[in-house]
């Protein structure tokens, strides 16, 4: 149990070990439904048919939502990102998960991506503007890089901006968190 616990992102071997001893004192209802509830997420939860982020539905809440701004749309890299954006409570367009980003080290190039569908909707729908959420790292630049010169003929593309984080000091920021950071400036209101 504690091997299959060091498998999962984030968990190092010790707190792999307090999980696996927590959930053996644990009463066996509850480790049963513990494990239903694995199994029937595994079995029941899939992607969007139209945004590709994580449902158990076809079509996912966010994009059943009609007060949800059509015409905008976010592209980000994966579900923790759309998860990430949405707990800020300050976007209110749709999104489009990609699946990933482009890097030809990894052997992922666009074929791989949901690029085509991205493209297809923005074509097909009136999009006003598409944001592209990416991290800013090589994969994250070529791909937002890649996108752009895609949907331009289509509609406006933004990009988010990127920067120094809340309560950092500025001797200790990187020269491209500083660049972006500068680049990234707007008017004092």
């Amino acid at each position: 149990m504690i091997d299959q616990f060091e498998r999962l992102p984030g968990i190092g071997p010790r707190t792999a070990q307090r999980l696996a001893l927590h959930l053996l004192r644990q009463p066996e209802e509850q480790i049963q439904s513990f494990a239903e509830a694995l199994l029937a997420a595994r079995s029941q939860v899939g992607q969007c048919q139209t945004c590709f982020h994580l449902s158990a539905e076809p079509t996912c809440e966010i994009c059943r939502n009609p007060e949800r701004n059509n015409g905008l749309i976010c592209v980000v890299a994966d579900s923790r990102d759309l998860l990430a954006l949405e707990r800020t409570r300050e976007y209110s367009g749709r999104y489009h998960v990609l699946g990933g980003l482009i890097s030809p080290m990894d052997g992922i190039g666009p074929e791989m991506l949901q690029i085509t569908s991205l493209v297809q909707r923005v074509g097909q729908d009136s999009i006003k503007e598409v944001i592209l959420a990416l991290t800013p790292s090589v994969e994250g630049d070529t791909t937002s890089l890649y996108l752009a010169r895609l949907l331009k003929p289509f509609t406006e593309v933004s990009r988010i901006a990127y920067g120094l984080p809340v309560g950092s000091e500025l001797e200790y920021a990187d020269d491209v968190t500083l660049s972006r950071a500068l680049e990234g400036r707007r008017a004092v209101e």
